[in-house]
């Protein structure tokens, strides 16, 4: 039997109660059209607001309370709650300012709703994708027990290398002295170092290694090998680092943008109760 997911949860409960709620929300908005036309102050804008405000409340308040459950199951229904629903919000609040948009405080909770709803979706994605990816790019392993490998195959490689020409001796220092591992967010988030050090000495090493005397060539071969082990070790750490970086730096978006929708919200709630 296939195991159900947030999406498909209880035979897609909450995309049916989404999509009925959606429907009814435009029905109203199609066959009952207030006299004054649609906009945010009318009797169905109050009502779609204050079901969206309801609405938003829930959704904050589940980013709370979603860390208290312990089992699968409740876990994946608040969750696939929240996608279906929330998706719905953004329907309810265009339908709430009646396609009115300006240069005002209700259109900037709009635009902070948006962005709160799309940064969710990302955060949805890269949950469902990374931690696969994790798994699949590093077994058993840990990021600690790479990079202290990575450490030995520097010393070993050192080592060897200066049994070796000057030419292999100062390619094999320049890796283990460049090479970078998510030094900055920005190369966390990217996985790779530009014009990689460990990359450009197995290729220079290559090419290096054909001009080799016969007595040199197994020390050369045990050089190479350690050197690619290595490339290959670095590409692992900073694929892992960068599925961590993904999965947490969405939260730097969705959080302070939640708190800023919830500030926006109350001063566009408090606008037009004190102004209109």
């Amino acid at each position: 039997m296939q195991q159900s997911n947030m999406f498909d949860y209880k035979n897609y409960r909450y995309f049916k109660i989404a999509v009925v709620i959606i429907l009814i929300a435009f029905a109203a908005f199609l066959f009952f059209e207030p006299a004054v036309g649609h906009y945010g102050g009318s009797w169905l804008g109050y009502t779609l607001g204050t079901i969206s405000a309801l609405m938003v409340l829930w959704m904050t308040w589940y980013g709370i309370r979603k860390r208290r459950y312990r089992g699968t199951g409740a876990t994946q229904g608040w969750l696939s709650a929240h996608i279906y629903l929330g998706t719905a919000l953004t329907v309810f609040v265009t339908l709430h300012s009646g396609f009115h948009f300006g240069l005002n405080i209700h259109t900037l909770a709009y635009a902070l709703l948006l962005i709160v709803v799309i940064s969710g979706f990302f955060g949805n994605y890269t949950y469902m994708i990374y931690p696969r990816k994790m798994t699949e790019n590093m077994g058993e392993d840990s990021l600690d027990g790479l990079l202290l490998r990575i450490a030995e195959a520097d010393k070993l490689a050192r080592k060897i290398a200066l049994l070796m020409p000057d030419e292999i001796n100062n390619v094999v220092l320049r890796a283990c002295r460049e090479t970078s591992i998510g030094l900055s967010l920005i190369d966390q988030l990217s996985g790779f170092q530009p014009n990689c050090p460990s990359a450009r000495a197995v290729q220079e090493l290559t090419i290096l290694g054909q001009n080799l005397a016969v007595e040199q060539r197994k020390l050369y071969r045990e050089l190479y090998s350690i050197m690619v082990r290595r490339e290959s070790l670095v590409k692992r750490a900073r694929q892992d680092l960068m599925y961590r970086a993904r999965l947490g730096i969405w939260l730097y978006l969705h959080v302070p943008f939640t708190v800023g929708l919830l500030v926006a919200m109350l001063a566009h709630i408090i606008a037009v109760f004190v102004y209109w």
